[in-house]
């Protein structure tokens, strides 16, 4: 799919990961909503690149909608969905007091990355399987953002690995199911990026981080997330498939 002209929405669009999604979408000439919490922050990165801001709730269906409508409004439909809007979490089952950890937490956690990513998906999936068929018969693609903790993931981090985990697992069946609509589903899992949240962990801690990565030893730029993002709406064969991106790491224990 030609990204130029089309309208595309971000979810976690105002920082990190995102943002620097939204901004390269925005640079090839796409129309983005940035679909997040942040009123204030999704208004300024909307803002910068011409876009519109849309404060959504992705666990909550009638949020969402509201943002879908805000967004067509503007943009026309969608048919470029980026998923990269997450929450992070580190409980140990037995805590130091032989305490279990609380269930809520794991609850949000699974809540906000698998259930809203669903969420979002499955309403932008039904508007966009009623649009016309562009060449080839597509009409859509469709982005999860996942995790190497999907795979390898540390102690403590049960619920966040569970709940990149499902969106690995979700990813083929839910490609095979929006075929017949010609909608393409891939999953994106990063490694160790620099994001705002890591870089303020201290200076030693992220040099530390950084030369677990075999290579190139450093962190992630999140501009190199936002272009696979993108090219993976341009190359019209990768479909149902989950792209590792991560300089080759593979996370210890701890």
């Amino acid at each position: 799919m030609n990204i130029q002209g089309q309208a595309a929405l971000v979810t976690g669009g105002a920082s990190g990961l995102g943002e620097a999604t939204a901004r390269e979408l925005a640079r090839l000439g796409a129309k983005v909503a940035i679909v997040d919490m942040n009123a204030a922050l999704a208004e300024k990165v909307a803002a910068e690149i011409g876009g519109i801001a849309c404060v959504c709730d992705i666990t909550n269906a009638d949020s969402v909608n509201a943002a879908l409508d805000k967004a067509e409004a503007a943009h026309g439909p969608a048919r470029i969905l980026m998923n990269v809007a997450g929450i992070g979490s580190a409980k140990r089952i037995v805590g130091k007091d032989g305490s279990a950890a609380p269930l809520e937490d794991f609850v949000r956690v699974v809540n906000v990355n698998l259930i809203g990513a669903y969420n979002m998906a499955r309403l932008y999936a039904a508007r966009c399987a009623k649009l016309a068929p562009l060449e080839g018969g597509e009409r859509g693609v469709m982005l999860f953002t996942a995790s190497v903790a999907a795979f390898d993931g540390q102690v403590g981090q049960q619920a966040y690995s569970a709940s990149k985990g499902g969106l690995v697992g979700m990813t083929l069946p839910m490609a095979r199911d929006l075929a017949q609509h010609g909608i393409r589903v891939c999953t994106i899992a990063p490694g160790l990026f620099a994001t705002p949240l890591l870089k303020e962990l201290p200076e030693a801690v992220q040099q530390s981080l950084a030369a677990s990565i075999p290579f190139p030893p450093r962190l992630g730029k999140p501009s190199e997330f936002a272009e696979l993002a993108c090219h993976i709406v341009t190359n019209g064969h990768l479909n149902g498939e989950v792209i590792r991106l991560d300089g080759a790491l593979r996370m210890a224990p701890r």
